[in-house]
């Protein structure tokens, strides 16, 4: 009996900038025309890197991130790939779900408390 040697795995994929998919960016979406409606928030960034994707919102054009939803999909299976950061890059929220993470939005007023 002879043993044929293994093949070799197939190539990995080329690692390549971490997005969104189009169902996330729908509902990170809502949430973004709400607060708009609501005048809390004015302009949005959306960018792929290499680890994570972020969206940024920002109450003016020209400042700092207000707000940044991440997606670090090396996460999942550990502390979720969702995030909600704040200005100060205090953690709000971290999750597996992001429409449970985005809940951390829902009816409260944010401000800044100087």
């Amino acid at each position: 009996m002879s043993l044929t040697p293994h093949e070799p795995p197939p190539p990995s994929p080329p690692a390549g900038p971490v997005f969104f998919e189009r169902r996330e960016l729908d509902l990170i979406l809502r949430v973004y025309g709400r607060m708009v409606a609501q005048g809390e928030w004015r302009d949005y960034a959306v960018v792929g890197h290499k680890d994570f994707a972020e969206f940024a919102v920002f109450r003016r054009s020209g400042d700092a991130p207000f707000y940044r939803i991440e997606k670090r999909p090396a996460l999942q299976v550990r502390q979720g790939q969702w995030a909600i950061i704040g200005e100060g890059g205090q953690i709000l929220k971290r999750g597996r779900d992001l429409a449970q993470v985005l809940r951390v939005f829902d009816g409260r007023k944010f401000q800044v408390v100087d």
